[in-house]
């Protein structure tokens, strides 16, 4: 497959602010494809523009002439990440990475899971468990009073994709109903990412969840409410040193019977990861602010013993050839792989093919909204091909 030339422009996510959509042109036709945004960012991500959008739609357009190569497979966006390395951000590269797939499927008359893998149908390819924010909070909250942990999850083991699907959206409708019954503020709204808005603090949204019968999951997020040494809650307002973080998080653990866990700590915190997951070698102890989709960073990761799953976020690294490091880094480990969206999300579906290609434990991208609706789909459509 031939690159003839590559464009780009800014579109908005459904946060109504502005992101990036990258169109190149082939042999074979016109494919373009967009990436999403985070709100609730690590420190360690790669930055997702090079200085801003408009200075990368500016560069890969100067760029369009240099991707001369033919690409005839996956690993060949190994020559793509020569050309844009240094000069194009991760949300950039990531965009375009997505549209020469697309691509490059079309060419060999493949889905684009096949391009990762194509022995997996073949193989009895598992399909991911559906990770789905319910009720939300944190930086994700409009609200004034809400819960400090970010998202809380409910994580259903139904037998295919689209029955989880079909829990997941059952039961998002029953916690409305039961949130309005102990939250005096429950007005119906939505968040970011399209879960409920609430004034609740994390253990009265949990007393509400562990209703549903779910298997429970948090989004602490904890490097947003953490400064000089403590963590600051402020529903209700208390300060929390690293120990008594890590006594609070256990008692959670404890008490609700959870099952998924992430970012407890902040994002450098390595040694309290480690000692939460000997406590419960048993849950789900998640790296995503902690490892960002980072191949050096899930290597000190691994090294203490500090998670056994991690969030892959595409855009957070941009290649997806690094993308690929981290999977295959994390499965030689035993670190459970989960797909995630941003809070900030567009149509793209490309992330179900991925995470169905790199064979992910999980997929994370919300309930209900269109755009985590159309990654949800992508998915049980894939099941149906297969099965």
């Amino acid at each position: 497959m031939k690159i003839k030339s590559v464009s780009a422009k800014s579109i908005l996510d459904s946060r109504g602010e502005k992101t990036i959509l990258v169109t190149i042109k082939t042999n074979v036709g016109e494919f373009s494809a967009s990436s999403p945004s985070g709100k609730s960012t690590g420190k360690f991500e790669a930055k997702p523009y090079k200085k801003n959008i408009e200075g990368d739609i500016e560069k890969i357009e100067q760029l369009s002439d240099y991707f001369s190569d033919e690409i005839e497979e996956f690993d060949d966006l190994r020559k793509v990440d020569d050309i844009v390395d240094k000069h194009l951000g991760a949300n950039t590269i990531f965009a375009m990475e997505s549209a020469i797939l697309k691509a490059l499927a079309e060419e060999d008359g493949k889905e684009i899971w096949e391009l990762i893998d194509s022995k997996i149908a073949n193989a009895g390819g598992r399909f991911p468990r559906l990770v789905g924010n319910c009720v939300g909070g944190g930086k994700h909250s409009i609200l004034e009073r809400k819960p400090d942990f970010q998202e809380f999850e409910l994580i259903p083991d139904g037998k295919t994709v689209g029955e989880c699907a079909k829990i997941n959206n059952k039961a998002k409708k029953e916690t409305k109903e039961m949130l309005g019954k102990v939250d005096k503020k429950f007005s119906g709204k939505k968040n970011d990412e399209d879960a409920w808005a609430v004034s609740l603090n994390e253990k009265e949204v949990l007393e509400v969840l562990k209703k549903t019968k779910i298997p429970l999951g948090v989004d602490i997020a904890a490097s947003g409410f953490y400064k000089r040494w403590h963590y600051y809650y402020e529903n209700p307002k208390l300060k929390r040193s690293k120990a008594e973080q890590l006594d609070y998080i256990s008692n959670l653990i404890r008490n609700f019977d959870l099952y998924y866990v992430e970012d407890p700590f902040e994002e450098d915190d390595f040694e309290n990861f480690a000692e939460l997951h000997a406590r419960f070698p048993d849950i789900l102890i998640v790296g995503d602010d902690l490892t960002t989709t980072n191949p050096e960073r899930l290597k000190k990761a691994i090294k203490m013993k500090s998670i056994n799953a991690i969030i892959v976020k595409p855009n957070q690294i941009g290649s997806l050839m690094k993308v690929k490091e981290v999977c295959e880094l994390a499965k030689k480990n035993n670190i459970k792989i989960v797909f995630s969206h941003r809070s900030g999300e567009t149509e793209e579906s490309i992330l179900a093919d991925l995470a169905f290609g790199f064979q992910a434990d999980f997929l994370k991208c919300g309930i209900t909204g269109s755009e985590r609706e159309v990654k949800i789909n992508r998915l049980i459509e894939i099941e149906k091909e297969i099965k």
